[in-house]
């Protein structure tokens, strides 16, 4: 049997690895989650010698950096070329209190000219006391929950940041039963940042410059939508107030 373990890397704040992460008081979510695709034997996408999971690893670790000086901590789902499994992923992520989720991942097409950037999120997602089968497939069937509009509202912000800083092929949000944001309890969302059999993009995504400009859009992305949510936290809280008085 094989046990693939999951290292947990947090740029402020170090906690233990496998312990989770205490959101700070009156701030909103202070965790986000990446999730570099793939790893270890499972490479991804392929295009020649470049693969999916050297790329998707080296776009986290740019948004780590850039989210740092804006007060958010990092959680890595991999720091290295290490296999991580699906539920393993989704249960980190779940572990944590008060959290989003990135999953960074680049596409292939069956027709050369396929192109552009999209974001997923989950419509419905599993929620506290729900548990995840391991023989799940890649793709979780929806549910009759509410719709996840949270998840829809990061995926917007992170896909409009996209297009801004590439100027890629705007291909847009979508809701797809992911497994892996289908089984986190928290606003989740996966990212396609271009496909490797498009001759133009890989072109692209084999430059330094452009892989800081995919990584500087999903960290403009993630803190439109924290800056939405911390507006939004006062009203929550007078409301909470007005229903004990």
């Amino acid at each position: 049997m094989l046990v693939s373990f999951v290292w947990l890397q947090l740029t402020s704040e170090p906690e233990k690895p496998g312990a989770a992460v205490r959101p700070r008081t009156g701030q909103a979510f202070p965790v986000v989650v990446l999730d570099p695709g793939h790893g270890g034997q499972d490479s991804g996408a392929m295009c020649g010698d470049v693969l999916e999971k050297d790329l998707t690893l080296d776009v986290a670790r740019r948004v780590d950096r850039l989210l740092q000086p804006k007060g958010l901590a990092t959680l890595m789902t991999r720091v290295g070329d290490s296999y991580v499994s699906l539920m393993e992923r989704a249960a980190l992520t779940n572990r944590v209190p008060d959290c989003v989720f990135v999953s960074i991942h680049f596409n292939e097409g069956n027709k050369p000219v396929s192109n552009g950037v999209e974001t997923y999120y989950a419509d419905h997602q599993i929620t506290a006391g729900t548990p995840m089968i391991s023989w799940l497939p890649f793709l979780q069937r929806a549910s009759s929950q509410a719709p996840n509009f949270e998840s829809q509202s990061l995926a917007g912000f992170i896909q409009e940041a996209l297009v801004a800083h590439t100027q890629a092929v705007n291909r847009g949000t979508k809701a797809q039963q992911y497994f892996v944001i289908a089984n986190v309890r928290h606003p989740a969302v996966l990212i396609e940042g271009g496909f490797l059999t498009n001759k133009d993009e890989i072109t692209k995504l084999g430059s330094e410059d452009y892989r800081e400009q995919l990584a500087a859009a999903i960290c403009d992305g993630v803190v439109r939508y924290h800056d939405l949510v911390k507006q939004r936290q006062p009203r929550l809280a007078t409301t909470t107030s007005d229903r004990h008085e």
